[in-house]
């Protein structure tokens, strides 16, 4: 990208997909702001409602994070109140997180604000095209994607 033309696309798919991504936070983040939460918060609440009560590492792959990232954005959500980690009944040494009823008052408040934010995103980009790159985005954060690049 020049920095003489801001707006030339970049040759670097990664590079594009981070800026993208950074962007698309910093937009959610603005409409959840009232709630307190940012968009990854609510997506680890979301996650974890989704599936249960997964251990750490469930909850990991699922959000495509490795551990100590996932530690460091479920850390402030048990610190006030809306996640609590409890050892795994079968493996005490794999923690068990759950939505606490204060976590689940915070992600249905959070819901509402995200609906604006999706509504509003579908509003500029079009609704086709918002769903056709969740179905491209989709592939690419896939197993197979992973695989086919050459990654375990």
């Amino acid at each position: 990208m020049s920095p003489t033309n801001p707006k030339a696309p970049l040759v670097c798919n990664g590079s594009a997909l981070r800026k993208a991504s950074r962007r698309l936070s910093q937009l959610y983040d603005a409409v959840l702001a009232p709630c307190g939460l940012s968009a990854a918060q609510r997506s680890v609440l979301l996650q974890v409602e989704r599936a249960g009560s997964p251990t750490m590492t469930e909850l990991a792959y699922a959000m495509v994070l490795d551990r100590s990232a996932l530690a460091r954005n479920v850390k402030p959500l048990e610190r006030v109140g809306y996640l609590a980690l409890r050892p795994d009944e079968d493996d005490r040494r794999s923690r068990r997180v759950d939505l606490t009823a204060a976590g689940r008052a915070k992600l249905a408040e959070a819901n509402r604000l995200w609906r604006k934010a999706q509504r509003r995103f579908e509003e500029v980009y079009g609704e086709e095209r918002a769903a056709a790159l969740r179905v491209a985005l989709a592939e690419i954060y896939s197993d197979e994607f992973a695989e086919a690049f050459g990654q375990p």
